[in-house]
């Protein structure tokens, strides 16, 4: 079978919104940063520069139907260009056979050092430091595999909550990776919520990977009165969605336990600030990574 190959090049702030769109048309969608950097002193130690673009590519079949994918494909990400994101490049197309694309797209993608966690595509090995936790989730899903500027602020954030409580809830939990995470860090199980089934199918899939099905709860939804509380709740979304849901926020958040939020984009963090601050939440540690902020928070009600 022949295939269309169809690649982007996106700056880190666009990689995501590229890789949705992607992985919403064809098969083989898949991240790869185009450049890394090994710290000199500890060859263990790479990561993505996020100074430098990354290349998103998917695949169509090469039919009938082909060209429309092809200009669906163009004209949405012309679109994203109004959402003011850094820029996305010009879209290439190339004929491929299948085996030119299932395993060489892997080639050059390195794992990826976000604090103690270590994230490692399903394909590799990679030696695991003493104090690191290993997690398994391939680049390229629609989803958080840790390339967002929003998702690594998270991360950085979960690993500072101490003591880890036993039960966490991650609101719009995507790949699951904050709430694997949280698992490979101390929690002994993980209450998930997502709007969109595919990002359920993804978490409840990412927890097989990882031999923690049996500790994953993941259903379609959001925030609902009556739900229990919890002492750590995980929510990388957007700022309007952290605004709408920051009384809810705090309702499901115990006395005392933390919130983690991040998908907050320049420009909007006092706006989400005062909003869970309204509703209860006092603010104990701030990241900004790029145009993104990352925030962690104490629950006070």
């Amino acid at each position: 079978m022949r295939w269309l190959e169809l690649t982007v090049e996106a700056d880190v702030e666009a990689v995501e919104a590229v890789s949705e769109i992607f992985g919403r048309l064809g098969r083989g969608a898949a991240v790869r940063p185009t450049r890394l950097i090994r710290d000199q002193a500890d060859e263990l130690s790479t990561r993505e520069d996020p100074s430098a673009p990354y290349e998103v590519t998917v695949h169509v079949v090469d039919d009938a139907a082909a060209a429309d994918a092809v200009e669906t494909t163009e004209r949405a990400l012309w679109h994203l260009q109004a959402f003011g994101l850094r820029p996305v490049g010009e879209l290439r197309v190339r004929s491929v056979e299948e085996l030119d694309w299932t395993e060489a797209w892997k080639a050059g993608y390195a794992p990826q050092r976000i604090g103690r966690v270590v994230i490692v595509p399903s394909w590799a090995s990679e030696p695991i430091a003493p104090g690191e936790v290993e997690l398994r989730l391939d680049p390229g899903m629609a989803f958080g595999t840790g390339l967002h500027p929003s998702t690594r602020g998270c991360l950085m954030l979960l690993q500072q909550v101490d003591p880890m409580p036993a039960v966490v809830l991650d609101v719009g939990s995507g790949s699951g990776i904050l709430a694997l995470a949280a698992l490979r860090l101390g929690a002994e199980r993980a209450v998930c919520l997502d709007t969109d089934p595919q990002a359920v199918a993804a978490t409840l899939a990412n927890a097989r990977a990882n031999g923690l099905a049996t500790r994953v709860v993941a259903r379609r939804g959001t925030l609902a009165a009556g739900d229990a509380t919890y002492r750590l709740i995980l929510a990388n979304l957007v700022a309007s969605t952290l605004i709408e849901l920051a009384s809810g926020l705090a309702d499901h958040t115990a006395a005392g336990g933390a919130l983690v939020a991040g998908g907050i984009i320049e420009g909007r963090s006092d706006e989400v600030l005062r909003a869970l601050a309204a509703a209860g939440f006092a603010l104990e540690e701030r990241l900004d990574d790029g145009e993104w902020t990352s925030l962690r928070l104490r629950g006070d009600r």
